[in-house]
Formats: C-alpha cells, sequence, structure tokens
C-alpha cells in the first residue's frame, strides 16, 4: 500500500496557528472535518463545516473537559486495522467511520510551567486524550497520518490534495508524533522532579537541531541537538558571519563563553581544544583582546575568542589581523561589523550569558554521568600562611581561580595584572602544570600569581613556582602533606590562599 486518500480527519489543536487554512484546504478536499471543544468552536467561527465529537460519541465532554475523545466512537476510528476483516466488521457492527488523518497537538505544559504557574494549574494543562490520540494514530500509521504540529499542514495538505499520504510521510508522521509524546513525557517527569539536585529519574528528549559537517574528525558523522523548548545560548545565537560552525566549535566556544561570563568586564578569552590559551581584563575591550593574545600567540593562532563586552572598531581591527575561527560577544556595534565583514571565514556570534541551570553529562557505555555543574562562586578564602596577600595579589588570585576553573585538570594558571600570563592544562601531575604554565609565562612570571585547581601534594609545585618569582597562590587545600606546602610558601614569602573547594575539570 503506497498512499490512502483521506476522507475524514480528527482535528482538536492547543494550538490555533494555521489551523484555519489548513481546515480549509482540507475541507476543500471534501474531507469530513471532526472536531471538539475550543477547535470546534474556532473552526465553526470561521464557517467551515464540522461535526463535533459530542454528535460522533453520542456523550457531551464531561469533567471540564477532562473526558471528551475518550471513546471507542473515537479510538476505534482511529486504531481500526483496515487490513483486517474482523476490525472492519467491529466497525460496521458498531457503525464507527475510520479516521484517515488525526490533527492534534497538546496542552501547553511546557509554556505553562515555564511561566511559573502554580501546582493546580500546571496539573491541569497535563494533556491525556491529546497523546492517547497521537500514540492510536501513530501506531496505526499504515492507515493513519498523525500531525502533530503547525509546520507540517502544507505538506499533508499538498499530499491531500494530490491523492493521499504516502507510506513514507505516515512513517515520518508516527516517528515525530512519538518523539512529541515522548518528549511532553519528559517534561512532565522533570517538572515533577524539580527541586532536586540530582532527580530520581533523568528522562531526556533531545531532537536534531543541525547536521554538521562532521565531528571532531572527518570521519565521524556529527550533528548537534537540544531538547524541545530549551534554548541554550548557542542555539538563541546570532551568527551575523562566516561559515556554519563545526563540531570543534561549537565545544571551543561553548568553553570560552563560559569562562568570559565569570570574569569582569571588559574580558577577552581565546580558547584551543577547551583550555584556555589567553585570558585579560582591562580598561577597554582592545586592550583586554591584546592582552589575551600576548599570553600565548602561537597557541591563540586559529583559536576561538570571547569577549563579554561590545565589540568596537577598534576591537574588530585587532580581531581582523589574526586568524581566528569563531567570535562570540553579547554584542557588535556596526562599525565594527563592517571591519569584520571583510573576514568572510570568521564565524562571529552575538549571544547571551549562559545560564548555567542545566546538569553536566557524560557519557560511559550504556549509561550517563550526571551531575551539576560547576558554577563560578567567590570562594571562601582563608590565608594559611604567615604573609597576607596584598589587593592587587587578591584581585588576581580571583582572575586565576576563575580560569583555573575553566581549565582541564591537573591545571595550573599563572596571572599577573589581569592577565593569564601562562596556562599549564591537562598535565598528568601537579608539578607538571606547573611547569607548563611557568614555561608560558618565561618572566613574565616574575611577580606573578599563581592559581591551581586542586591541592599540591608535594611542596615542590610551590618550590617551582617560588623560583619562578610568584608571589601568590590559590589552591584548595586539604592534602596530608599541608603543612609542608604551607612552610614552603613561608620559607619563600609567598602568600597562601585555601579555597576549601576544589575544581577539577575532567
Amino acid at each position: 500500500m503506497t498512499s490512502i486518500s483521506v476522507t475524514r480527519a480528527l482535528v482538536s489543536v492547543s494550538d490555533k496557528t494555521g489551523i484555519e487554512a489548513f481546515a480549509e484546504r482540507l475541507h476543500a478536499c471534501g474531507v469530513e472535518l471532526v472536531s471538539s471543544g475550543g477547535t470546534a468552536e474556532h473552526l465553526e467561527r470561521a464557517g467551515i463545516p464540522i461535526t463535533r465529537v459530542s454528535d460522533v460519541t453520542g456523550t457531551d465532554e464531561m469533567l471540564g473537559g477532562r473526558v471528551k475523545t475518550l471513546h471507542p466512537h473515537i479510538h476505534g476510528g482511529i486504531l481500526a486495522d483496515l487490513g483486517d476483516d474482523e476490525h472492519r466488521e467491529d466497525l460496521e457492527v458498531r457503525g464507527i467511520a475510520a479516521f484517515q488523518l488525526v490533527v492534534v497537538n497538546l496542552y501547553p505544559f511546557e509554556r505553562t510551567v515555564g511561566s511559573g504557574a502554580l501546582w493546580h494549574d500546571v496539573v491541569e494543562q497535563i494533556d491525556i486524550g491529546g497523546p492517547a490520540m497521537i500514540r492510536a494514530a501513530a501506531k496505526n500509521h499504515a492507515w493513519v497520518g498523525a500531525v502533530t504540529s503547525p509546520a507540517q499542514y502544507d505538506e499533508v495538505a499538498t499530499a491531500v490534495e494530490n491523492g493521499g499520504l504516502s507510506e513514507s510521510q505516515r512513517r515520518s508522521l508516527a516517528r515525530a508524533a512519538f518523539f512529541r509524546t515522548a518528549a511532553y513525557d519528559a517534561a512532565i517527569v522533570g517538572w515533577m522532579e524539580r527541586g532536586q539536585e540530582l532527580p530520581d529519574r533523568l528522562v531526556m528528549a533531545v531532537e536534531r537541531v543541525r547536521a554538521l559537517r562532521y565531528g571532531e574528525n572527518p570521519h565521524q558523522e556529527a550533528a548537534v541537538y537540544s531538547a524541545p523548548f530549551a534554548f541554550g545560548w548557542w542555539q538563541t545565537a546570532s551568527q551575523l558571519q562566516g561559515k556554519e560552525m563545526s563540531f570543534n566549535n561549537y565545544v571551543d566556544a561553548e568553553a570560552a563563553w563560559r569562562l568570559a561570563s565569570e570574569l569582569p568586564c571588559p574580558a577577552a578569552v581565546i580558547v584551543k581544544h577547551t583550555n584556555a590559551s589567553g585570558a585579560a581584563f582591562a580598561d577597554t575591550i582592545e586592550e583586554a583582546f591584546n592582552l589575551a593574545w600576548e599570553c600565548d600567540p602561537m597557541s591563540a593562532f586559529g583559536g576561538v575568542i570571547a569577549l563579554n563586552d561590545t565589540i568596537d572598531e577598534a576591537t574588530a581591527v585587532r580581531i581582523a589581523a589574526k586568524f581566528i575561527e569563531v567570535v562570540v560577544a553579547p554584542s557588535v556595534n556596526e562599525d565594527a561589523a563592517a571591519v569584520l565583514k571583510g573576514k568572510t571565514n570568521i564565524r562571529v556570534l552575538v549571544a547571551t550569558p549562559p545560564h548555567g541551570a542545566d546538569l553536566g553529562l557524560s557519557r560511559i557505555e550504556d549509561g550517563l554521568l550526571v551531575q551539576q555543574r560547576d558554577v563560578g562562586e567567590e570562594p571562601e578564602w582563608a590565608t594559611v600562611g604567615t604573609r597576607e596577600p596584598t589587593a592587587d595579589e587578591l584581585a588576581d588570585l580571583g582572575f586565576a581561580w576563575t580560569v583555573a576553573a575553566h581549565t582541564k585538570s591537573n591545571a595550573v594558571v599563572v596571572a599577573k595584572d589581569g592577565v593569564a600570563v601562562g596556562v599549564g592544562a591537562g598535565d598528568q601531575s601537579r608539578i607538571g602544570a606547573a611547569q607548563r604554565a611557568l614555561v608560558r609565562a618565561g618572566g613574565r612570571a616574575q611577580g606573578a600569581v599563581a592559581a591551581s585547581d586542586a591541592f599540591f601534594p608535594f611542596r615542590d609545585g610551590i618550590d617551582a613556582l617560588a623560583a619562578a618569582g610568584i608571589t601568590a597562590v590559590i589552591e584548595p587545600g586539604g592534602s596530608r602533606r599541608d603543612e609542608e606546602v604551607i612552610a614552603a610558601a613561608n620559607e619563600a614569602g609567598i602568600a597562601l590562599v585555601f579555597t576549601g573547594k576544589r575544581r577539577f575539570r575532567h
């Protein structure tokens, strides 16, 4: 069976967008329209002939509209396998006519939750009859088309006008229908499990937003997905120019934008492979960008930039002179946009700050590791050495601590005057991370401060930092050898601050 002609349709929609035009096209094809409640009234006011569900069932709506379509004369007409003689006989005996099209969208549960409505009001927006009809039609897609979104109306109406819905169209509609009811139930579970830091039950329904050219490597297929009615910064961002975002672009842009959003304004961050190769805050965004680039110009080449202030013309000129993959900022002024337009390969995104409210997920085989996101907080500092840090050192320690929290572990960050002059990322040892940071900092380590995302297990890290001229260090503390580490800091005259909180990032 390749296609079915449509002679009878059940129409019951909460979202009335486009329903009049769609119903008119169906009516013009001779399709009988059966409708209920507000949809029936809406179509009648538009002058479109309909048959009310209550006339089909012989029963008025009850329980304030909670029960109106849950009836054999409705579900029998949807679920009948017309290739089965017994099903046909059942319909004939009971006087039930078959439906070939079911047009249903659901009560706006997600929108109601988002509005902050009270418990009772949210419960009333949990649709029962709608999902039942959608699932019935999708199950019986051999004979019925399940339409669940106004975005499908034109394609479906055109198919009806051209003789009917093909098997592939009905199957595609069924896939979308089952996803819609799954996503709806996932939203309900999420609402009922709300308030728990880690829910007992985590139901996820995500749909493909767009296909990507490839994944981390050209031989890997990839796409970007999102939950319905969830809009992260990347999805609401405006891309002003440049090629489509790649898999790696998204990963690095997420890392850069999250870090930039936690830094003082104006600040600039340059990321390669999710780690900052440079970060700085200054009096102007242009100066911040220049300082961030000079942290490690070699690593910055081909990087992703995030700026937490408006890109002006002067900054755009600096950016345009570099090889850069992506720029993310809250806004770009007209003069800057004109400058960047000449660099057609640079992807320029205007975005809102990340909300940071979602859970962090990592895949393991046939499972998920789930955690709260490590969002920026003011550390509860405690000076544990004999020397208190100066005001300037405190400012740099806070900056370095934030950068370290966004750097792959093991991480040590060297900073001076609001600039991350050395970043040691992803090392297998703490001393190795310190040495990497100091190599990148070079002579700039003299008089700088350092942050470590976890405790120093031995005094060798402090000794290496002291030898390079570091004057203050911030770290969580908590090592069995903390006293040795504190003694090393005191011997070198380093101001040592413990936060009591680790900032690992695997």
